[in-house]
């Protein structure tokens, strides 16, 4: 009786602790942010943290499409249209909001500025349109699947390029936009053909690492929830699926809805990039570059998706100029080094860490070893051709297929299959029977 009353008296603490324990996540999403920025930012120098910046709504954008072609088994290949609809949402809310405020679209100086609240909001109210197009689009996966969706998705993207190329001229003037009236925000001034420019680069380090904390936290907690159980029964056998009382229409308009949102939102950042929007940010092209981030990782896998993602957005780069990676040797010597040896003292003690530490040693050591491969490549073609500015940057994009092709032959099933980075720190526990492991 006296156990029983104990573990009465516990429950009420062990409830408060879970209940804490389930929302630090999102703590460490917002201190992972504040540490990239303010730590991290300053180091990597302003290349390349636009390049982290770059991979981080990269990741975005790909873990929000795994949610569909992952999850589900969908194939959709408009992605690119949802990021497009959040981010001339956002940029127009952000750019013509300023003018109407402050008479002018400059960049506020500062961290957390009202004008980067504007960003925020102008990039969830994107997020909120893309999520009502998602379910017009989502209504067809009831009844559709493999190329016939594919191909439903790929027109609502060529109608997404097609509208933004006939929207209006842009206004650049305040007194241009108290002025306007209903014909001129009918079709809506976002630039057409030319594109929309002037957007404030609000978009730092912060914001985009933030939200892709978010993303992947959220995508996580689907994925091993029930629904999310749902959505992989749906995508391994629909039948079986329905048999067990799985509403799949409900399910995977929600998938639809919700990887609408998640694209809308990396679109309304990558807006504040400094990058001008154009309407070719919605065409099929674009939506392929998302479907290799995922095939590539892995479909169904976050982990893989979000390797895949940061990978393919950063090997460009360095082949397009590997000697500022090589300017950083020394880091990366020694973070491979440290990290691979520990790794290794790690695995003799028998620590579930030592994976970790070797991919990230691996993965730098890796880094290194292509930027020199290219700086060499530079050096043999400046030779061969006796032109001082011959280099393999030219030809970063052929390599870059070349690595792909290669990916999708030694491991069809991308990095991670449909498993997690984590699943290979769990040890494998004995099975029930033997004292050796072997189920008798």
């Amino acid at each position: 009786m006296q156990s029983l009353a104990d573990n009465l008296a516990h429950q009420p603490a062990r409830g408060v602790r879970d209940r804490v324990l389930a929302q630090a996540p999102w703590g460490v999403a917002l201190l992972v942010a504040l540490v990239v920025h303010f730590v991290l930012g300053p180091v990597l120098g302003p290349y390349w943290s636009q390049v982290a910046t770059q991979a981080a709504i990269a990741v975005m954008l790909a873990v929000s499409l795994n949610i569909v072609n992952g999850y589900t088994g969908q194939f959709s290949i408009g992605h690119a249209g949802f990021a497009a609809v959040g981010g001339f949402t956002g940029a127009a809310v952000s750019y013509y909001g300023a003018l109407a405020l402050w008479g002018g679209a400059t960049k506020q100086e500062g961290f957390l500025v009202p004008g980067e609240w504007l960003m925020v909001g102008g990039s969830l109210l994107g997020a909120v349109l893309a999520a009502g197009l998602g379910y017009i689009v989502g209504l067809p996966a009831l009844r559709l699947r493999g190329d016939y969706l594919a191909i439903v998705t790929l027109g609502f993207g060529e109608i997404v390029r097609v509208l933004l190329q006939i929207s209006g001229p842009q206004l650049f003037e305040a007194d241009d936009l108290r002025s306007s009236g209903f014909k001129q925000w009918f079709p809506p001034p976002l630039g057409g053909a030319q594109g929309f420019t002037g957007v404030p680069t609000y978009a730092s380090l912060f914001w985009v690492g933030l939200f892709a904390a978010l993303v992947c936290i959220v995508a996580y907690r689907i994925k091993f929830s029930s629904p999310g159980r749902a959505l992989l029964s749906s995508r391994e056998d629909e039948i079986a699926a329905r048999a067990m009382g799985v509403n799949l229409a409900r399910y995977k308009v929600r998938a639809f809805v919700l990887a609408a949102a998640l694209a809308g939102l990396a679109g309304g950042l990558y807006a504040h990039t400094g990058v001008v929007m154009q309407p070719r940010e919605a065409g099929f092209i674009k939506s392929f570059e998302i479907i290799i981030f995922v095939v590539l990782g892995g479909l169904g896998s976050i982990s893989g998706v979000v390797l895949a993602a940061i990978g393919l957005t950063v090997l460009p780069e360095i082949l397009r100029d590997p000697q500022r990676l090589i300017e950083a040797w020394g880091l990366l010597a020694a973070v491979g080094v440290l990290a691979t040896v520990g790794g290794v003292a790690m695995r003799r003690s028998g620590s579930r860490w030592a994976p970790l530490a070797v991919g990230l040693g691996a993965t730098a050591l890796g880094l290194l070893a292509v930027a020199l491969v290219a700086s060499g490549a530079n050096a043999l073609m400046r030779s061969a051709t006796g032109d001082p500015q011959a280099n393999i940057g030219k030809y970063r994009m052929i390599f870059y297929s070349l690595m792909l092709i290669g990916a999708m032959l030694l491991r069809p099933q991308g990095l991670m299959g449909v498993r997690e980075v984590w699943d290979h720190f769990r040890r494998a526990r004995p099975a029930p029977g033997r004292p050796g492991g072997a189920a008798t």
